[in-house]
C-alpha cells in the first residue's frame, strides 16, 4: 500500500518554515530602504538625512524580529533576508556615508578604514548567524552591527549639527570607523539586554530615569544618541577589563 504523505496546511510546521510572511518582511524591507536611502542622500551631499536614515533603519530592524515572534511568522527566509538587509543598512551604508563625508579626503587610508568597517560588519553578521545556537543569549560576541552603525552615524550627525567641518575631524572619524569595525569582530562581550523582564515590577526611580532619558534625548537628540552608543561600545571593554582584573586578583586554588 503506498505511503500517504501528510497534507500541507497552514498549521503544518514544515510549511511555516518555508513560507514567506508579509508583516515581518515589510519591516525588513523598510529597514533596507532606509540603508539605501542613506547612501543616495550621501551621494547628493545630504549627510544629516543619511545619518537619520541609518537610525530609522535601526528602529525598524529591532521591530521586524519582535513582530515575527509575536505573530509566530518566523521563517528561514526572513532570517536570511534580515541579515542581507542588515549588511546594507549597517555595513555598507555607514561606511559609504562617512567616506563620502570626510574619509575620501584622506586618500588610501580613508577607503581602507571604510573597508575595515564594512568587512567587520560582514564578518560580524556571518559569525552571529553561525553561532546563534551556542552562545550565551545574554551577551553579544562582538559589537552588534546596528550599534556600530549608530557610532558612525551618530558621530557624523553630531558634527553636522554643531557645524563642525568633516575636514577638521577626519582623523577622529578614521579612528572611530576602524574602532567600530574591529569591535564588531572582537571577542568582547556586550550585553544583549535579552534577560530584561518587562513584566517584572521595578522601583519608582526607574520610571523617573526613563522620563529624564526622554527629556535629554528631546533636548539634544544627536548628542544624546551618540553618547548613549559610545557608552554601550565602551561598556564591553570596561566589563572585560573588570573580569580580567578580578581573575588576576583571585587567590590561587589550594592544593
Amino acid at each position: 500500500m503506498p505511503e500517504v504523505k501528510p497534507r500541507k496546511t497552514l498549521f503544518n510546521p514544515e510549511l511555516r518554515r518555508r513560507g514567506i510572511y508579509l508583516l515581518p518582511n515589510l519591516f525588513t524591507t523598510a529597514a533596507l530602504f532606509c540603508g539605501f536611502f542613506a547612501i543616495v542622500q550621501a551621494m547628493t551631499g545630504r549627510f544629516e538625512l543619511a545619518a537619520i536614515a541609518i537610525f530609522v533603519a535601526m528602529v525598524l530592524d529591532g521591530l521586524d524580529g519582535r513582530v515575527a515572534r509575536l505573530t509566530r511568522t518566523q521563517s528561514a527566509f526572513g532570517a536570511e533576508y534580515d541579515s542581507l538587509a542588515d549588511m546594507v543598512s549597517f555595513g555598507v551604508a555607514p561606511a559609504l556615508v562617512i567616506f563620502a563625508w570626510t574619509l575620501k579626503d584622506m586618500g588610501r587610508l580613508g577607503w581602507i578604514a571604510a573597508f575595515i568597517y564594512c568587512a567587520g560588519a560582514a564578518l560580524r553578521l556571518a559569525r552571529f548567524n553561525t553561532t546563534l545556537e551556542v552562545v550565551d543569549r545574554r551577551y553579544f560576541q562582538g559589537l552588534p552591527s546596528p550599534a556600530a552603525a549608530a557610532l558612525v552615524a551618530g558621530f557624523l550627525w553630531v558634527m553636522i549639527d554643531k557645524h563642525i567641518a568633516g575636514s577638521d575631524v577626519r582623523w577622529l572619524a578614521c579612528v572611530l570607523v576602524i574602532f567600530s569595525g574591529i569591535s564588531m569582530v572582537s571577542n568582547v562581550r556586550f550585553s544583549s539586554f535579552k534577560d530584561i523582564n518587562l513584566r517584572r515590577s521595578v522601583p519608582f526611580i526607574f520610571i523617573v530615569a526613563i522620563a529624564i532619558g526622554f527629556a535629554v534625548i528631546s533636548y539634544d537628540t544627536p548628542v544624546a544618541l551618540f553618547g548613549l552608543f559610545v557608552t554601550y561600545a565602551l561598556s564591553g571593554y570596561v566589563l572585560a577589563a573588570v573580569r580580567l582584573i578580578g581573575r588576576r586578583t583571585q587567590p590561587p586554588p589550594e592544593v
